[in-house]
């Protein structure tokens, strides 16, 4: 057996309205379209990946994200190219999130590059280029 990848992630967040502004740009301009848009649940699918946000049920509004906590750490998307990074970062400026780190070379892969950012929960999201399939063509993987 072999996955094809992630179907969909889901992501809980303590503020919707301000998580509901924030993915409601940027998921659209990574081509997901919003397939669910309803209070307290937005859900958007394309390039083989659904992102969704849901209302937290804790009613308390300090409650932040934190990397080290068990669970989630980050999420990276896979972008075509490194324009695509360095327009990203550029719409996460205008967005007002924060920016880990702008657009950078790492050595995770051959050519990797990536800019870091977080949402409004803290939630950390990666987005990266990697030429050709990266790591995956040493696995085996196909697009």
């Amino acid at each position: 057996m072999e996955i094809k990848g992630i179907a969909h992630l889901t992501l809980t967040v303590s503020n919707f309205r301000a998580a509901r502004e924030f993915y409601g740009q940027l998921l659209p301009y990574l081509g997901l379209n919003p397939v669910i848009d309803v209070e307290g649940y937005y859900y958007c699918i394309g390039g083989k990946t659904g992102i969704a946000i849901q209302n937290t049920s804790d009613t308390s509004p300090d409650d932040r994200f934190q990397q080290s906590r068990t669970g989630l750490h980050h999420f990276c998307l896979r972008l075509q190219s490194r324009e695509d990074v360095d327009a990203l970062h550029r719409l996460v400026l205008d967005l007002g999130a924060h920016v880990v780190h702008a657009p950078q070379e790492d050595a995770w892969a051959d050519g990797y590059y990536s800019v870091l950012f977080e949402d409004p929960d803290g939630i950390r999201i990666e987005a990266n280029f990697v030429p050709g399939k990266g790591l995956f063509e040493k696995q085996g993987q196909v697009n």
